[in-house]
């Protein structure tokens, strides 16, 4: 079979990643690049065709895919593009700012039976994989810790959004916590926000924020700790079972350097993808993971007001 052509829209600091991917991964090939500067696609000149305006590159003859990297809060514009028009979208986290947003796009993905697939690389990290796996059959997990820690400043390059709550759709709760509220749906299933405490920069944006979940069946809980200030980078994982086992992931065990993990995250985010486009129609179609996640950032979100209007007795 040929490989997939497929096209990124947005080449910015995460969009790396997706290519590296695209490029070991014989299964894709890279189509079309788009980006409204032309500095971004300078680099593709020659190569592979060329866009400033995303509706162009989706209207490219014979694509078959589409990544969508661009900032946060044109992700529900430019995936709604690419369902209209038929074309498979494997877009970042978040999958919308406006939970609105979001859930218009589950229903028209699911109306159009056309993939929508929302970038969660953490549960294709190797250490994420491996822990699941050494998971006793039937074990009930009692308690989880999922910390995700950067200075946002080392990742960001001249991706300056970020920094913009309302380009961004928030601080580190909005960007870093759907990756770690994924982890908790990874190993807990459906969760709920029990409490939020987050603290604010001068400009009001979160910089670090502990978010406690709790799992609506099995009952385990979890406590999320997000940092866009940490000195350097940790990522890990830790699992309380029943029975007092201690089970740990670091997920940068391995990958020296800075982001050095998604290197091979990605390759298992584009494979998750192709897999996604084979099962065709069904639940695969919707929003899925990316929706739930998403109404856990909002609810972190109002949490963070309940708790901070307890703890002042009011």
């Amino acid at each position: 079979m040929r490989p997939r052509r497929i096209g990124v829209v947005g080449l910015g600091a995460i969009s790396r990643f997706h290519l590296a991917a695209i490029d070991r991964l014989p299964g894709w090939e890279l189509a079309a690049v788009c980006d409204v500067r032309e500095a971004a696609r300078a680099p593709y000149r020659g190569r592979v065709a060329r866009y400033a305006d995303h509706r162009a590159l989706l209207a490219h003859t014979g694509l078959d895919a589409v990544i969508v990297t661009v900032p946060n809060d044109l992700h529900a514009a430019v995936c709604r593009d690419a369902l209209l028009a038929g074309v498979p979208a494997c877009v970042e986290k978040p999958l919308a700012i406006d939970p609105a947003e979001a859930r218009a796009l589950d229903e028209l993905a699911r109306d159009r039976a056309t993939v929508l697939f929302t970038a969660f690389h953490r549960r294709y990290n190797s250490e994420v994989r491996a822990l699941r796996r050494r998971l006793p059959t039937g074990a009930r997990i009692a308690a989880m810790r999922v910390r995700y820690l950067e200075r946002i400043e080392e990742h960001i390059g001249a991706d300056t959004w970020y920094l913009d709550p309302r380009r961004c759709g928030g601080g580190c709760v909005a960007d870093n916590g759907p990756n770690a509220f994924d982890l908790v749906r990874y190993f807990l299933g459906e969760a709920e926000v029990t409490a939020a405490t987050v603290v604010r920069d001068a400009r009001g944006t979160d910089r670090q924020a502990a978010v406690d979940l709790r799992g609506t069946t099995g009952g385990g809980t979890a406590r999320v700790e997000l940092d866009w200030s940490y000195p350097g980078e940790r990522k890990d994982l830790r699992l309380l079972l029943a029975d007092g086992t201690v089970l740990e992931a670091d997920l940068l065990a391995g990958h020296p350097g800075f982001k050095a993990s998604l290197w091979h995250e990605y390759v298992g985010v584009l494979d998750a993808f192709a897999a996604a486009i084979d099962s065709g129609t069904g639940a695969e179609a919707g929003a899925g993971d990316g929706l739930a996640a998403l109404e856990l950032v909002r609810s972190a979100y109002g949490r963070e007001r309940t708790t901070a209007a307890m703890r002042e007795g009011r």
